[in-house]
């Protein structure tokens, strides 16, 4: 059965919660653009350290690769997908 992105949108993605959650995430990426951490099609994305979207101080964000962002299983204690190693916050990613 094919992905129904129109009820996908209509039961969760128009609800007023998640739009301010992802105007908030986009606020996040243009912070960090006019700061020049990120440029467009740079492959980066912009990780909220306590994964609060709408928690956007300064130390709060940090500039990650997205394959290694979406690899953060954040449902399960921050365990990395495959690790089997807990992660406290984004300590693994301070290298970035």
């Amino acid at each position: 059965m094919p992905r129904n992105y129109r009820a996908e949108y209509d039961n969760y993605h128009s609800r007023p919660e998640q739009k301010k959650n992802r105007a908030a995430r986009n606020t996040a990426r243009n912070r960090m653009l006019a700061n020049g951490k990120v440029t467009k099609g740079d492959g980066m994305d912009v990780h909220h350290r306590d994964g609060n979207p709408n928690n956007n101080s300064p130390s709060n964000l940090n500039v990650v690769p997205k394959s290694l962002n979406r690899t953060i299983n954040k449902f399960k204690g921050g365990r990395v997908r495959g690790t089997g190693k807990a992660v406290q916050g984004v300590r693994i990613h301070k290298d970035f």
